[in-house]
């Protein structure tokens, strides 16, 4: 089922104005509600309320009046940023399936570099050394370019492993590494403004001493 989407050409000033008239018709009207003579004559039949019953009841149905245009004041201002939210996220989030899908050519770069051939040394062949430095600038230019558009890798290595970021691929037996910290990444993640657009597969450590948040705090104060 389609969405509507936001009308970006809300014209929020014209409402406000709207607005604005209506108030200040409203407290004129109690203005001269409230100048009226205490001894005016309603009427002399008997049967027709008295000058304070009438003045009482009229300011009454102004004040509910007014409370009536300002929930709706209160109601078109929450509109107005919940449509520049949705606008934002829209801008921020349009280009998250063509973000997904670059990954995959960072991913294919990454492994051409690492799958290169290494000499006893260490280190690349002279003959294979120019065309790494370019697949590597190449990789770079284009890490950069998501970046611009909101697309950040994460920083994951020794961290605390979190559910929310990482996936946990296996664990690696370590007794000096506190627990459930991320030794080792085998894909890298990625995010795109506040969301996740590919979580880390991480290795993480197991075995090592536990970490005791609560403990941590208690020393920290």
């Amino acid at each position: 089922m389609s969405q509507e989407k936001p009308d970006e050409n809300l014209d929020q000033k014209d409402v406000d104005n709207d607005l604005n008239d209506i108030l200040d018709a409203l407290n004129n009207a109690e203005d001269k509600i409230a100048d009226i003579p205490a001894d005016y004559d309603v009427g002399e039949n008997d049967d027709q309320p008295n000058d304070h019953e009438v003045l009482e009841k009229l300011l009454i149905e102004n004040e509910t009046l007014k409370q009536d245009v300002l929930r709706g004041a209160a109601d078109m201002q929450n509109l107005r940023k919940r449509t520049q939210r949705e606008i934002a996220d829209a801008k921020t989030f349009s280009v998250s399936n063509f973000a997904r899908d670059m990954l995959g050519v960072s991913d294919n770069l990454r492994r051409t570099i690492e799958a290169a051939p290494k000499q006893e040394d260490g280190s690349v062949d002279e003959n294979l050394k120019t065309l790494l430095e370019g697949v590597e600038m190449t990789e770079r230019s284009m890490l950069s370019a998501m970046e611009r558009h909101g697309v950040k890798k994460l920083d994951v290595l020794q961290k605390k492993f979190d559910p929310n970021f990482h996936q946990a691929m296996f664990e690696v037996p370590d007794k000096e590494t506190p627990n459930n910290t991320v030794v080792q990444v085998v894909q890298d993640g990625y995010i795109i403004g506040s969301r996740v657009l590919r979580p880390a597969m991480v290795g993480v450590a197991k075995g090592g001493p536990k970490i005791v948040e609560a403990e941590q705090d208690s020393d920290d104060e």
